[in-house]
């Protein structure tokens, strides 16, 4: 799958010049228009997969967005999501297409019972557990056979290494990867 994404990221660079070029010679709106409709769906996708009735902190969904097309990445624990998250970009107008390559984690008692221990580590510290305060909490802990990725965006590197310590703090966990992101380096 890896090995595709340079030839994907070629054909959407080729189809979007081509875009440009259709649009320049048509008359039809210019790049400045057509990038404030892409920051608009890529504010309706955003909002339309933070709606989903299933999406929790141990869910991390991502994508992009290339011209009128959508591909989905990340983890979830339950499969219907999966499903669910593709369905709900396919009905806004304006996607024509959606590539999903959200993975569906295995179910795994032991990594539901980490899951909630890392999550009382992390959200259980009083330095993180402002994060935890909104209705989607912004760490997601994805764990998947004992391997763990701190996944989201924290105010700070103080956080952020907090957050990995707790993580590590916590048995039987194999590996901590942590991949949470400072605001202000975004």
């Amino acid at each position: 799958m890896l090995k595709n994404r340079p030839l994907f990221g070629f054909a959407v660079v080729g189809l979007c010049l081509s875009a440009a070029v259709i649009t320049a010679v048509s008359g039809l709106p210019t790049v400045s228009q057509e990038t404030k409709a892409n920051q608009n769906l890529v504010r309706e996708v955003r909002h339309q997969l933070l709606l989903l009735p299933y999406y929790s902190v141990f869910d991390n969904l991502a994508f992009k967005v290339d011209g009128d097309h959508v591909t989905l990445e990340g983890q979830v624990t339950n499969p219907t999501l999966k499903h669910d998250a593709e369905a709900v970009v396919k009905s806004i107008e304006g996607i024509s297409g959606v590539t999903n390559n959200i993975e569906a984690l295995p179910p795994s008692p032991m990594d539901d019972q980490l899951r909630h221990a890392l999550y009382r580590a992390i959200y259980g510290d009083p330095t993180l557990s402002k994060y935890g305060w909104s209705s989607m909490p912004t760490i997601h802990i994805i764990v998947k056979n004992g391997h763990v990725s701190l996944e989201g965006v924290v105010d700070n590197e103080t956080d952020k290494n907090i957050a990995g310590v707790r993580a590590n703090t916590v048995p039987n966990v194999f590996e901590v990867k942590n991949n949470l992101v400072v605001k202000s380096s975004r």
